[in-house]
């Protein structure tokens, strides 16, 4: 049986420049209130790549620590769970068993799987740590998000079990890597798009990419792997 282990935190300000982050968690002790955009006292920072009812929790694998410590020895005894800003850590379920659109048990409430979290420069902030960002976007090791499907308390140490899994899904592995690739064949971005329970979002920038390759044949561009620092008037 698997126990998850649940975090919520709050803004902490970055930079005079306004840039701030709730990547910073704390242990949940007890039970909290899991509503359609996330987990009672959990903030986002910034609301276009994170939060709301399509990114409404995020997990990360517990396993994931250990081989970004293997790459990153300065930062390995910040690597610990919660550190990377997920709400769910677990052992056992990572990006490779688990497909878009599945749909997990947690305490009283029901999550669904719905796209892979893009990783974000604050990454790097949070660890001290340079290309720590683009190294979880490379290796995948990017952990994903849910939409809440039901709504109920949950507790830290609840189980954590698959409740079902939709014909035609997709491994996070499997969509993250045609991604990443240079130039994916644009037929499999669109049926990856079709993906059951993957996010507009998601759905949109694969089929815009794959109508770019199919007029670009030659063009060297790639697209933007992890979300980068803003840059500030």
């Amino acid at each position: 049986m698997t126990k998850a282990q649940l975090f919520i935190g709050g803004l902490t300000r970055l930079d005079d420049e306004g840039q701030s982050t709730g990547i910073y968690k704390q242990a949940v002790k007890g039970s909290i209130m899991l509503h359609s955009e996330g987990f009672a006292g959990d903030v986002q920072a910034d609301r276009r790549v994170h939060g709301g009812p399509e990114k409404a929790v995020h997990h990360y694998a517990a396993e994931n620590y250990r081989l970004l410590a293997e790459r990153f020895a300065a930062a390995a005894g910040q690597l610990t769970a919660g550190s990377i800003g997920e709400n769910v850590s677990t052992i056992g379920w990572n990006e490779n068993n688990v497909f878009i659109g599945d749909i997990f048990r947690l305490g009283d409430a029901t999550l669904q799987v719905s796209q892979p979290r893009s990783p974000c420069w604050k990454i790097d902030y949070r660890y001290g740590c340079d290309g720590m960002a683009r190294f979880v976007a490379e290796s995948g090791l990017t952990g994903w998000y849910y939409r809440v499907l039901k709504t109920g308390m949950v507790a830290s140490g609840a189980r954590f079990e698959l409740s079902d899994r939709l014909a035609g899904a997709v491994s996070l592995t499997r969509l993250w890597q045609r991604w990443q690739e240079h130039r994916p064949a644009p037929d499999e971005l669109v049926q990856l798009a079709e993906a059951p329970g993957l996010t507009p979002g998601w759905q949109k920038k694969l089929i815009d990419r794959a109508d770019w390759l199919r007029k670009n044949s030659t063009s060297q561009v790639l697209p933007s792997a992890f979300h980068v620092k803003p840059n500030r008037p």
